[in-house]
Parts: structure tokens; C-alpha cells; sequence
């Protein structure tokens, strides 16, 4: 099992609100195996408690530290949404990744997509993908760098 998929990435997605989108992402998680399906109420629950968003148009919703137990296998869901959704940062976040890790593998992912999405190039390279090959290529360079 892969951390990142085909079948765990979407484009160009429209949703309503950002709960919308955490239940999206996180039924991705479920669907791959990587977490059973009360995880999506744990990330949503953290989302209430501390916003995922994490700035410049990202925003990386996962479980409460109470969630670890019941995390299945590391993997991410992606989608973007063009138009944006509003998590509560100074704008909308058009790039959500959901976020599942066993452990502390964690620190080392969210520590590669901020590096990864730092950069407005790739950030706009990513929100441009036309398909999810093209999108999970260019986060598989961004994160061996």
C-alpha cells in the first residue's frame, strides 16, 4: 500500500464547506484501507478544536493525537479545489491533503509538503495538475528532495 494513489487524489473539486471537504479526503483514507471509518469524525473533531490550515492555500486536515490508535497504515488523500474553501486562514484553501500516519511519520511528511508548497511554482504546478499521475508526480520529487 502506497502513501499517495490515483485512487486517493481528486481535481478540481467543488465543496461546500470544510467539513465537506475533511469528510471527502477522509472517506479516501477509509476507502484505501488506511483507517477505519471513525477516523473522519476524529478530523473533524481536531478541525473544531485547531484549524488544519496551514497557510498559502493549504490545508492538512487529520485526527486528534487520541485518533494515533486506530490509524491503520500512513497515507495522504489530496484534493484541489479551484475555487477554495474556507478553513479560516487569510485565504481560501484550494490544496487539502488528508492526512493519516502511524507513529511520528507524520513530522516527516508535513515537514516535505510545507517545503513542497513553500514554493508558489510548485504550489501552482500542483493546483494546475490535469491528472493524478501528473499530481502525484510532482509531490513523490517534492518529497524525496
Amino acid at each position: 500500500m502506497t502513501i499517495l494513489s490515483t485512487d486517493k487524489v481528486k481535481l478540481n473539486v467543488s465543496v461546500k464547506d470544510k467539513y465537506e471537504a475533511i469528510r471527502l479526503v477522509g472517506q479516501m483514507l477509509v476507502d484505501a484501507g488506511h483507517v477505519p471509518a471513525p477516523y473522519i469524525e476524529k478530523m473533524i473533531e481536531r478541525e473544531d478544536s485547531l484549524s488544519t490550515y496551514i497557510g498559502g492555500g493549504l490545508a492538512m486536515p487529520h485526527g486528534t493525537n487520541d485518533a494515533k490508535a486506530i490509524i491503520q497504515s500512513t497515507g495522504l488523500a489530496i484534493i484541489t479545489v479551484p475555487e477554495g474553501v474556507d478553513f479560516g486562514g487569510e485565504e481560501p484553501a484550494q490544496l487539502i491533503i488528508g492526512l493519516a500516519a502511524v507513529g511520528d511519520a507524520h513530522l516527516d511528511i508535513l515537514t516535505s509538503i510545507a517545503v513542497l508548497v513553500s514554493e508558489e511554482e510548485d504550489m501552482q504546478r500542483i493546483l494546475n495538475a490535469s491528472t493524478e499521475q501528473e499530481l502525484i508526480a510532482i509531490f513523490e520529487s517534492g518529497m524525496e528532495a
